[in-house]
């Protein structure tokens, strides 16, 4: 039970934190350089993306500014939700940049004020983040890309930093955190069980994976040129400079190659490793992905935080750690006949674990996943919710120890056995008890936000336009 307990956490958090500009990331408003990563940008509805998404009082918020925020939440968090999905987040982040706005003006009807000396502290922060991120050079390149002088992002980062500030010191001074005691919480959680979230339903696989690869002399072409670059970074040439000139990686490379930060399991796994052994501004060795021949670099390290501010836990009670790592992308081209070798290989495979060979057997003889896994494939239990969209539906209707069709990823071919499954259920009391106060406070800290925000949004003049 201990890895149900601490698997909660995140989400009780998740669910009950409220979206409080106390919470607000640093500022990176948009036209400024930010991490880019391999999420793509979310498309909007293109009749609408230079126009007014709302209009709050006399302000108006501007439909790019809403793609840019959602853009900046996809980078950070490596989400890639489907177009059903990706509209409900567009209208979260469009009610959270109306809340600021209501909240800023309120502040400022209150009289409260921020100190001069508080706002540049933040933007100094924000923009020695910016360089060290990119580099002196890749910072420069990345303004002339924004069309954008540094005084003009200082600008910026200005503006947002107080508004940030202005909102968190009246929602402080407004609705203070109160603890609660664990027998109140555990009272609350017997007489509200609606009020939290359930353990998802989950779904036990083993995995063959049959990636697209080139041939070898393809390979062996680019993994040379990609030791030439790294030959060069050596010798005394900025990665991010590199970076923006010679990688493949479209979504990272305008940024000097920035991943930004990754826990473990959210990597590709052969980068991953890297990410966490290789030594803080070290370059790397060409790291094969399926993705092609990598050049990794390290530049910090950092306990990752929950939404309360304390350190995340793993499933066996450890503090997880992030990296903030870039690279530098070279791919390994493939023919239409390399993507159907793979293929037809994966039909060969699954044709025979369909016939009744042993799935260990097959998955030792032609299985090259990279991720964690036993012997036989085995990767343990994995939320359905968690999956892409195609594997999900793939494997929706399979009953345990059914073999799924051959299913398509970035990382080649899949064929899946399911080995058990657990449906949604409500967590016990004992799985998450330790867990109470916090996120009982959590909760109805929500609760006194959200009718707070009612109480501001029945005062004001709102139109939501059509996103």
């Amino acid at each position: 039970m201990k890895s149900s307990r601490r698997a909660l956490v995140a989400l009780l958090i998740a669910v009950a934190a409220a979206p409080a500009p106390a919470q607000t990331p640093k500022p990176r408003p948009s036209g400024a350089p930010v991490p880019a990563r391999t999420p793509a940008r979310p498309a909007p509805a293109a009749q609408h993306l230079d126009g007014i998404a709302a209009v709050v009082n006399d302000e108006v918020v501007l439909q790019s500014d809403v793609e840019e925020q959602l853009y900046l939440f996809l980078t950070r968090s490596q989400a890639r939700p489907d177009s059903a999905v990706l509209d409900t987040m567009r209208r979260q982040v469009l009610d959270e940049m109306i809340n600021e706005k209501l909240v800023v003006a309120e502040a400022k009807r209150q009289g409260l004020t921020v100190s001069e000396p508080e706002v540049s502290r933040e933007v100094e922060k924000a923009i020695q983040e910016a360089r060290d991120r990119l580099g002196p050079e890749g910072f420069r390149e990345q303004l002339v890309r924004e069309n954008m002088t540094e005084e003009q992002l200082r600008a910026k980062y200005r503006e947002e930093a107080g508004r940030q500030q202005l909102a968190q010191r009246l929602v402080q001074r407004t609705l203070p955190r109160r603890p609660v005691p664990q027998g109140e919480a555990e009272a609350y959680f017997k007489a509200h069980p609606e009020r939290f979230p359930k353990a998802p339903a989950q779904v036990r696989l083993s995995v063959i994976q049959i990636p697209v690869t080139a041939d070898s002399a393809a390979d062996a072409e680019v993994r040379a040129r990609a030791l030439d670059v790294r030959g060069r970074i050596v010798a005394g040439e900025k990665f991010a400079k590199l970076a923006g000139e010679v990688s493949e990686d479209p979504g990272s490379a305008k940024s000097g190659g920035d991943l930004g930060y990754f826990a473990r399991g959210s990597m590709e796994p052969a980068l991953e490793r890297v990410g966490f052994e290789l030594g803080l501004g070290q370059v790397s060795a060409p790291v094969r992905t399926p993705f092609g021949w990598h050049l990794l670099q390290v530049l910090e390290r950092d306990t990752l935080r929950t939404a309360a501010g304390t350190d995340s836990l793993d499933a066996n009670g450890q503090v997880v750690v992030e990296a903030h790592a870039r690279h530098i992308l070279l791919r390994v081209p493939t023919t239409p006949a390399d993507q159907e070798r793979a293929r037809a290989q994966a039909e060969r495979v699954r044709n025979e674990a369909v016939r009744g060979t042993d799935f260990g057997t097959l998955v030792r003889r032609y299985s090259r996943y990279q991720g964690p896994a036993s012997a036989d494939g085995d990767i343990g239990f994995v939320s359905l919710a968690s999956l892409q969209s195609q594997i999900r539906a793939g494997l929706d209707t399979l009953e345990i120890g059914q073999i799924s069709e051959t299913l398509e990823n970035a990382a080649g071919y899949n064929i899946f056995k399911v080995t058990d499954r657990t449906p949604e259920r409500p967590y016990t009391l004992e799985e998450i008890r330790d867990q109470l106060p916090e996120a009982v406070a959590q909760i109805r800290f929500r609760e006194r936000y959200d009718e707070w925000l009612k109480g501001l949004r029945a005062k004001a003049h709102l139109e939501i336009r059509s996103l």
